[in-house]
């Protein structure tokens, strides 16, 4: 099992993209995840206009992503990535000025355009820069990394929020600006040609056509969208409805999410080697049926104990179908269209919109439980379209193999 996952032979950027996504992502989930409680706590912000506000970027993300994504196809990964990176350093900046909801929302909506351009496309050079059969451990080591961060990030904002409730802000932007000009060095060092053929998609209408055309992608983020809506109210409702049930909310809302990183991290290469040989979109219905237990379970308990094993379930949820969600884009796609489609696959954040929102407006009318037995549900239906998904893929393997 080592060697399937050995770590040599990657190219220094794909390094500097690994080891600044596990310092930018833990200034990230440093201040992020807290904004909801920070809003919460301003007199006068209601439960919907906080869910407007964190929603407000994954939906702007949501066309973003799409839009630098094809962007990058046509004009390299360089430009865009840059312009993200010192672009969200400031968003972050401007978080700790900002008073108003006013303020935070447009701050968030550039931080959800921020995100979408630089995701898909550093996801897109990272595929550019390994060979093909590495390209799994490329994207397991990016997923680890992601949660590394996500496991220091939150007991350093619990920490740093009791200092100053702005700080986390200011410690994060510093963090995208020294991982910006870190890149801006190495990119300029190696001139990577990026994806110098790629002329073929010229229009965004004919980047949209790949929606259209691949039902697999269609029903992807169909599924993804659904999954989302639920895994938001992590972010969101469940910080809202933990200060109003258990004593000490902040702080169990902290170790939650730090159980959640140091598990995916402990577990998530033993479990992805259990099954490394199913088809990816059967690992993804399998991340869905833990994500239902996981919400119903939350759903009925009121304790410390109770939220930290349905954390562990939805987690297990998680660590299958999250990662493969990469490698399912990296099939399907086309080289010259790599980001396009990584690009396209930023659509799902859809849910990330609407979920904070259908969150906070059932917060409001009925109560917490209620919440995520209907996200239980909501996720549920996911796992039709992965099926669905996975049928489209079969008979598109078997049409190619008969022509």
């Amino acid at each position: 099992m080592m060697s399937r996952f050995s770590l040599r032979g990657f190219h220094p950027i794909v390094w500097t993209l690994l080891g600044g996504t596990v310092f930018a992502r833990g200034a990230s989930f440093m201040a992020m995840p807290f904004l909801a409680l920070y809003l919460s706590h301003s007199e006068g912000i209601h439960p919907v206009i906080i869910g407007i506000i964190v929603g407000i970027g994954p939906l702007s993300g949501t066309v973003g992503g799409f839009i630098g994504g094809h962007l990058s196809d046509r004009f390299g990964r360089k430009v865009i990535m840059l312009s993200a990176v010192f672009i969200w350093a400031c968003v972050f900046i401007g978080f700790s000025f900002a008073r108003d909801p006013l303020a935070f929302f447009l701050l968030n909506a550039l931080n959800g355009i921020c995100r979408s351009f630089f995701e898909p496309t550093s996801q897109a050079l990272m595929a550019d820069l390994t060979e093909p059969e590495k390209r799994l451990r490329v994207f397991s080591l990016r997923y680890t990394a992601i949660n590394i961060g996500a496991a220091i990030g939150p007991l350093l904002g619990a920490y740093f929020g009791v200092v100053s409730s702005t700080i986390t802000f200011l410690i994060t932007g510093s963090f995208y600006l020294m991982y910006g000009t870190l890149l801006a060095i190495l990119l300029g060092k190696y001139k990577v040609k990026l994806n110098q053929q790629v002329k073929k998609v010229s229009t965004m209408k004919a980047a949209f056509n790949i929606i259209k055309l691949d039902s697999s992608l269609r029903y992807f983020i169909i599924g993804g969208i659904l999954v989302n809506i639920g895994y938001s109210q992590i972010d969101s409702s469940l910080p809202q409805h933990l200060g109003g049930i258990v004593e000490n909310g902040a702080i169990l809302f902290s170790l939650l999410l730090s159980i959640n990183a140091v598990t995916v991290v402990l577990l998530q290469i033993p479990l992805s080697h259990l099954v490394e040989k199913w088809r990816v979109l059967h690992v993804m219905m399998l991340g869905s049926f833990f994500f239902v237990l996981g919400f119903l379970i939350m759903g009925f308990v009121d304790s410390w104990i109770g939220f930290i094993v349905s954390m562990v379930v939805l987690t297990i949820g998680e660590i299958f179908l999250f990662p493969s969600t990469s490698v399912f884009i990296d099939q399907i796609a086309k080289e010259e269209l790599r980001g396009t489609y990584f690009g396209a696959a930023q659509f799902r954040s859809i849910g990330n919109s609407v979920g904070p929102v259908m969150g906070g407006w059932i917060l409001k009318q009925w109560n917490g439980h209620w919440l995520f037995w209907i996200m239980a549900s909501v996720v549920t239906v996911s796992i039709y379209f992965f099926l669905a998904g996975s049928k489209r893929q079969v008979k598109s393997v078997v049409g190619v193999n008969n022509s």
